[in-house]
């Protein structure tokens, strides 16, 4: 190696180096640095959306359905390790014949031994107003015994693109016999 080296000039040497590195770092790449204005975005705003979620387990019409368990679930007092799956009502009001502003279609698990803890990946599917056919993606833990919880919202689709932000969830009923609750949940969020 050392004789064929040595016999390169400088300038080929550098022609080759030069030829090279560009090679490498112009083809196959993965990944662009795009322009947010070639995707129309422009000012990012803040909104705050105001609606009740309504859980409802128990009834001949269940929004929420259990998925999966596990053998010692039965056991748990907090039911730790129950998958439910739901496609809930979202509305402009506790009652459940307001008017329907959205779902909320996801998955939560009970995922504490000690406390009612849920895991909580829902999508909150809007079908209302300027927000018809946008969503937003919430993931995040919901103690639901607490007073307010508060969970991040990690996406979102349509209007809601590039949406990061928060939940507040707050219990406004819940019958305790039946597992049925309605929750009222404010959500902040940036969005472009």
């Amino acid at each position: 190696m050392p004789k064929t080296f040595s016999k390169l000039s400088s300038s080929t040497f550098f022609f080759h180096f030069t030829l090279l590195f560009f090679s490498a770092t112009s083809s196959g790449s993965f990944s662009n640095i795009l322009s947010p204005k070639k995707f129309g975005l422009k000012r990012e705003k803040l909104t705050h959306l105001h609606f009740y979620f309504h859980d409802i387990v128990s009834s001949r019409n269940p929004t929420a359905i259990p998925v999966a368990s596990a053998a010692s679930t039965n056991k748990s007092h907090t039911g730790f390790g129950v998958v439910m799956m739901a496609d809930d009502p979202l509305t402009a009001a506790p009652d459940p014949n307001s008017k329907l502003v959205g779902k909320a279609q996801g998955i939560y698990a009970s995922a504490a031994q000690n406390e009612v803890g849920l895991l909580m990946v829902m999508n909150l599917a809007f079908m209302e107003g300027k927000y018809n056919g946008s969503s937003l993606s919430l993931l995040g833990r919901n103690t639901v015994f607490s007073r307010v919880r508060e969970m991040p919202i990690v996406g979102g689709s349509g209007l809601f693109r590039f949406a990061r932000g928060y939940a507040q969830a707050n219990t406004h009923t819940v019958d305790l016999k039946t597992g049925n609750a309605v929750v009222e949940y404010n959500v902040y969020v940036f969005h472009y």
